[in-house]
């Protein structure tokens, strides 16, 4: 599955659908910058979603406060269970490097059009 084919996907789920950055998370965008943002949601992937058994796994992703937290939901990367459930990752097991790349992949790609849509909503 491609990025644009599980951004499609997700769209069509009105609980993924609903979530959209704020202006406090474009803000915070826009002072870090997206680099800062791909590494926190790098960091985020690795210590968060990676582990074959998550600290507590299905709570372990805030539904607010960092914009890669906003994306997590929205891609149905917040937990193992919605891996599974969405992309067939299997549960208790370790993500690799190229499962954690593709998912900070998607997880970008949610943000950069997420930060995009809001300039053109403002304009």
């Amino acid at each position: 599955m491609t990025i644009n084919d599980a951004l499609e996907r997700l769209s069509h789920s009105s609980f993924r659908a609903s979530f959209h950055l704020t202006k406090k998370d474009v803000e915070y965008i826009q002072d870090k910058g997206m680099d800062t943002i791909r590494s926190h949601c790098e960091d985020f992937v690795r210590e968060r979603l990676s582990p074959a058994e998550p600290l507590n796994d299905g709570k372990q992703t805030p539904m607010r406060g960092h914009p890669v937290f906003r994306a997590q939901h929205a891609c149905a990367c917040c937990c193992r269970g919605c891996l599974n459930k969405w992309y067939r990752v299997p549960k208790h097991t370790e993500l690799n490097a190229v499962q954690q790349e593709k998912i900070v992949n998607l997880l970008m790609a949610w943000i950069e059009q997420e930060y995009a849509t809001f300039y053109e909503k403002s304009v």
